[in-house]
């Protein structure tokens, strides 16, 4: 048998391989729909079918905490770990983040009910067709309209108009971002700067109406993770914390209500060598034909210049596929990456070639991106490890 040349590249990972989010029966686009079609809110349907109708429900979204983590770190956990039986109604299930596993496509995906490629946030950061610039969808610079960019309505003011109390309780930092504004909005804001004041101010406002919908929000756990990693001293004592905050809000639920503990994304910590870390700013290959670099490290947009196409995509596929599962973006949204359908107006902010990480493996742009390049714990693709969240549950 002769020997592998090397001109001879290893077959690259298929795309069917991809652990596909549960879209429309068990991902976070669907929580909500459900939640509000037991509710009676017009025009939403219950496609999560483990779960049981309440009056009242409360989701407390904790950035950051995948449920592989979760079952890690028990001993950090003791309260939401003593519910991990309960997780999607009782069956002990993970619900999945969708595509990519990453802060401001999983929020957008929790308040509208809708997949990435209708709500059209498709990643951290893609490319604006209107203006062929990147645009960074979680700090939203440079600012587009936000009802332009994002033009369903959310959940929460479905249910708003259905005459259910809808509220936020967060950081006052969030009140008017446009992220909250395309995603959460809907219903009355509340801004509280501790975990505490949140969790009792939350438990107030399920209690405040006959049907109730709120939502809470804990981000810190997510920091600790980016910069020190999962499992960290720093992590692990954010673990504790929100273990504790979660308990409190459980402890104070009016009658009829049901608590929903989930997350937007889990963690990886990737090592600080070239094996791990492939930096597109000093590798010839890689930037070869490409005019921007979006996405994150673990989930990339990559657009080319025009008709270097096809090029692109060959030489990422030969360079990258044995770690990334690399897809043109037709393959992309064949394969269902972004959901069963994808909108005229998302379909251009998708890379011409997309690339998901397998393995413990980021594409840095450490001149471009240094900040973001620096990061211990990265997240962004479809492994289990960033993909699968809780869906813990308490009932009164």
């Amino acid at each position: 048998m002769s020997q592998l040349s090397a001109w001879d590249h290893p077959e690259p990972l298929a795309l069917d391989t991809a652990p596909l989010p549960e879209y429309g029966s068990g991902s976070l686009a669907d929580l909500l729909p459900t939640v509000a079609a037991g509710m009676g809110v017009p025009g939403m349907t219950a496609t999560i079918p483990e779960l049981t109708a309440a009056d009242r429900v409360c989701v407390l979204l904790i950035d950051g905490l995948g449920w592989e983590q979760l079952r890690a770190h028990a001993d950090e956990a003791p309260f939401l770990t003593s519910l991990l039986g309960t997780s999607r109604g009782g069956t002990g299930r993970p619900l999945t983040a969708g595509y990519p596993a990453t802060t401001a496509v999983s929020l957008a995906s929790v308040g509208t009910g809708l997949p990435p490629g209708l709500h059209g946030l498709p990643g951290y950061a893609v490319r604006n067709p209107a203006t062929g610039e990147l645009m960074n969808q979680l700090r939203w610079q440079p600012y587009t309209d936000p009802r332009a960019w994002q033009p369903y309505p959310t959940v929460f003011e479905l249910a708003h108009r259905a005459g259910v109390h809808a509220a936020q309780v967060t950081s006052p930092i969030f009140e008017h971002t446009p992220l909250t504004r395309i995603a959460l909005s809907g219903g009355s804001f509340h801004g509280r700067l501790s975990g505490e004041e949140r969790m009792d101010l939350a438990a107030e406002q399920l209690a405040a109406g006959d049907r109730s919908l709120v939502y809470t929000y804990y981000s810190e756990l997510d920091g600790a993770g980016h910069r020190y990693g999962v499992a960290s001293d720093t992590w692990r004592g954010q673990l504790m914390h929100v273990d504790r905050l979660a308990q409190r809000l459980a402890e104070q639920l009016p009658p009829r209500s049901a608590l929903y503990v989930t997350a937007d994304h889990g963690m990886v910590d990737v090592p600080f060598d070239d094996e791990h870390r492939i930096d597109v700013d000093t590798d010839w290959e890689l930037r070869a034909g490409v005019a921007l670099l979006g996405g994150e490290g673990r989930a990339r947009h990559v657009y080319a210049v025009p008709g270097a196409e096809d090029d692109v995509l060959t030489v990422w596929r030969e360079v990258l596929g044995e770690q990334f599962w690399v897809a043109s973006r037709d393959e992309a949204i064949a394969a269902g990456w972004f959901g069963p359908r994808v909108d005229d107006r998302v379909y251009a902010r998708l890379g011409d070639v997309v690339a998901a990480a397998h393995d413990d493996v980021l594409i840095i742009a450490s001149e471009r991106e240094p900040k973001e390049s620096a990061l211990v714990g990265n997240h962004g693709s479809m492994t289990p490890a960033e993909q699968l969240v809780p869906l813990l549950e308490v009932r009164s």
